[in-house]
């Protein structure tokens, strides 16, 4: 059966695939990125991690992968294969496409930034399949954004584009790890509403998901901190839409696990801002966890069809 490795690289563990023609998921392994052991390692352990996905491939199905996928956080120059950096992981100008494609037998190598993959998983097989413009917004640790054209992911003219997180919504507000103050990951975020609970509970331990029960069960201060996180977010989305104008908004990520519990207050709070900009369908994400390594697997079958030859060429 034909396949592709896919491979989707978090700050604490990665997700890794076979993938089928289709986008079936034909195996799904997991494993710790290791990064409190540094940069090399995480490597390393990329690396063997794709060599025992193309070994188990080859086994199984009698034939090797046709290509590898990954998905990485940070800043990816993807037309040069390069991860150029990640906080998380401690790495910089990372050519992992190369070393990717060495240890694999020269396997083509596709390399994405970790939410544009997955943003292009959920605009073609997800959430926003059908839909023209879509942006996805996964609300995590940060917040970042995936602004889907066609069945394409726009990455800006240097690879920048739907950095959402990092919108203004809060102008002189608290600090930001990217040198502004009032972003609005710094309000809106899994990790800012956990933190905002957490202090506000007495309970350290105390996450997002905590707060988000408590607001169904009532409590004023969770519905208050969780209430501050939806209009601060409302205000971030509305800049979006205003100057991308989607057709449909996917949220995911941590929060959206609350379900109606974030769905509902934030559909209100952006109708209650918008005046001349078109409301777009505001849906959570489809896929999950899995969206990373789907997204992964896409890019992989898009290189492939990139390099397959023309009609003029194969004349030639």
């Amino acid at each position: 059966m034909r396949h592709v490795i896919a491979l989707d690289v978090g700050g604490t563990g990665m997700k890794a695939a076979l993938v089928g023609a289709d986008g079936t998921l034909l195996h799904e392994a997991r494993r710790a990125t290791g990064r409190d052991r540094g940069p090399e390692a995480v490597v390393e352990t990329i690396l063997a991690f794709a060599q025992e996905l193309h070994d188990l491939g080859r086994e199984r199905y009698g034939e090797p992968a046709a290509a590898a996928g990954v998905a990485v956080p940070g800043i990816v120059d993807a037309d040069r294969g390069i991860a150029v950096y990640a906080a998380n992981l401690g790495w910089r100008d990372v050519p992992l496409r190369a070393f990717l494609s060495e240890r694999l037998g020269g396997l083509p190598v596709a390399l994405g930034h970790d939410v544009r993959t997955g943003g292009l998983a959920e605009g073609r097989i997800g959430a926003g399949n059908g839909a023209d413009r879509f942006l996805f917004v996964p609300l995590g640790t940060g917040i970042a954004g995936a602004i889907g054209i066609g069945d394409r992911i726009e990455a800006g003219a240097h690879g920048y584009a739907g950095e959402i997180g990092h919108i203004v919504v809060r102008p002189g507000g608290a600090d930001c790890g990217c040198g502004q103050r009032g972003c609005l990951e710094r309000y809106a975020s899994a990790s800012a509403v956990s933190l905002a609970w957490a202090d506000a509970s007495g309970d350290p331990e105390a996450d997002a998901a905590d707060c988000a029960k408590a607001v169904e069960s009532g409590d004023p201060v969770a519905v208050r901190i969780w209430q501050d996180a939806v209009d601060a977010l409302a205000d971030g989305l509305v800049t979006a839409l205003t100057l991308l104008d989607p057709r449909t908004l996917i949220i995911g990520g941590g929060l959206a696990e609350a379900g109606e519990t974030l769905f509902t207050p934030l559909r209100a709070a952006v109708e209650a801002r918008v005046t001349f900009q078109k409301l777009p369908a505001i849906v959570p994400a489809a896929l999950g966890d899995t969206a990373g390594c789907l997204g992964a697997g896409l890019l992989a079958w898009d290189l492939l069809a990139d390099q397959r030859p023309t009609d003029s060429e194969v004349s030639a």
